[in-house]
């Protein structure tokens, strides 16, 4: 009961409601405030009509004047004393019911001879002393006013009653869309995401609602496949080094006398590098995946983290590493997230060179170009996206010794994004892929 009355339903229904009345109430006071000066006015008028009437009269020597409504008007001919000289029927004998001069207006709540307000004119007599007073019955006002509150008395509450229910039955009507997304959206598990919200019709707030929370399911269904490869891809990739290292060991206990110690060391040792080169990809990936990875903004010189990774790859390589056209670069950064870029890239290279790795950097005015080139078999037009990707390795590259882990690129990809530049690949003049960073200058 409490989620029915705190509903958007409701509360639109009430508001509708209350906003409606308060205007109505409004509009009535002003309708009956209006109504009222109206028939005052008029009154006044009839009853000014009325006294100029009788004082002309008198002032051209008549001593009478014509009876009117003995029940709706009183006339009363005041000397210059105040005294009545003449008067109606209906007030004669009486002194002066009210104190006015010429030209006021008064109201008198009742008279000797009826029991409802009077409005009351004075006017002088045209060339002579005397005051010629008339009063006329307010009593059509009375009962207009009291027929007009009467009638809105009726008609306000009905009007209420149709301006709920058509909003009742409207906001409904709008909101029945919602309760349909709404149920659609409980139903979906995380082994449902490929289910979407009834879209419906036209192009209201409604609907584009519906659009943008099928574009987030399709984007969390996206997710979640990416983040099951992920696993899978990891679980795989974890298996490979773990299963070398327990195969080594079982070999060693099974034939520990045949068993080179020194061979088993540097075994497990190349197995336990690599495992620990994967998990602190992973852990990379990770971070930045979540937004946690802190990225410093140092002055870098690019030049210098090229020619580490070029000398690096020459004592652990008998390939060719060509860094002539290495020129200084410097750019605003973090220095070991950099290094990691630079070595994904020349490791990545000397994978599937055939003989030689050739490195250059370079300035623009507002970039630092690095370029990483092999001679190896290059990579084809259709997959060029695809080696970005993680756990992505092509078909040539499957097996372990020609292949890394399938994440190298994807960090390259992520560290040149966190550092506001690009990464692409294309055919080199080596014969083989050529890759091309771009980071953005240190600026003074």
């Amino acid at each position: 009961m409490r989620d029915r009355v705190g509903s958007i339903r409701v509360r639109t229904t009430a508001v509708a409601v209350l906003v409606v009345g308060v205007s109505l109430l409004v509009v009535t006071v002003a309708v009956v405030t209006l109504l009222d000066r109206s028939l005052r006015d008029r009154v006044r008028t009839e009853g000014i009509v009325r006294a100029e009437a009788i004082a002309n009269a008198l002032a051209t020597g008549a001593s009478t004047f014509t009876p009117g409504d003995p029940d709706g008007e009183f006339v009363q001919v005041l000397d210059a004393d105040g005294n009545t000289v003449i008067a109606s029927a209906n007030v004669s004998g009486r002194p002066p019911l009210v104190q006015i001069f010429p030209d006021q207006t008064r109201i008198i709540e009742t008279v000797p001879f009826e029991d409802e307000p009077f409005l009351v004119v004075a006017t002088s007599v045209t060339g002579g002393p005397g005051t010629v007073i008339v009063g006329r019955s307010l009593e059509s006002q009375v009962e207009a006013r009291a027929a007009v509150i009467a009638l809105l008395a009726v008609a306000m509450p009905i009007l209420l009653l149709i301006v709920g229910a058509v909003t009742w039955w409207m906001v409904g009507r709008a909101l029945a869309p919602v309760d349909s997304i709404r149920a659609e959206v409980e139903a979906i598990s995380s082994s449902q995401l490929h289910r979407r919200v009834p879209d419906p019709p036209g192009s209201d707030e409604i609907a584009r609602l519906a659009t943008t929370m099928n574009r987030m399911l399709a984007r969390l269904e996206e997710g979640h496949l990416r983040q099951r490869r992920f696993v899978s891809d990891a679980s795989h990739e974890l298996r490979s080094p773990v299963a070398s290292i327990r195969q080594h060991a079982e070999v060693a206990l099974s034939h520990p006398e045949t068993t080179d110690t020194d061979e088993l060391a540097r075994a497990v040792l190349e197995e336990g590098i690599r495992l620990q080169g994967i998990v602190d990809d992973l852990l990379l990936l990770s971070s930045i995946d979540e937004g946690t990875l802190q990225i410093r903004s140092d002055p870098v010189d690019l030049d210098d983290v090229v020619f580490e990774e070029a000398a690096r790859l020459r004592d652990s390589t008998d390939l060719r590493i060509d860094s002539e056209s290495v020129s200084a670069a410097r750019v605003a950064g973090d220095r070991q997230k950099l290094q990691r870029l630079v070595r994904n890239l020349v490791e990545n290279a000397a994978r599937h060179a055939r003989a030689t790795v050739a490195l250059s950097l370079r300035e623009t005015d507002e970039e630092a170009i690095l370029t990483v080139e092999d001679d190896g078999e290059g990579v084809a037009s259709q997959d060029r996206e695809r080696i970005f990707e993680r756990f992505v390795r092509l078909d040539q590259a499957r097996d372990r010794d020609g292949g890394g882990s399938g994440i190298g690129l994807a960090i390259v990809r992520e560290v040149a994004a966190l550092h506001g530049g690009t990464v692409a690949v294309s055919d080199g003049d080596l014969g083989g892929a050529r890759f091309e960073v771009r980071l953005p200058l240190l600026t003074d």
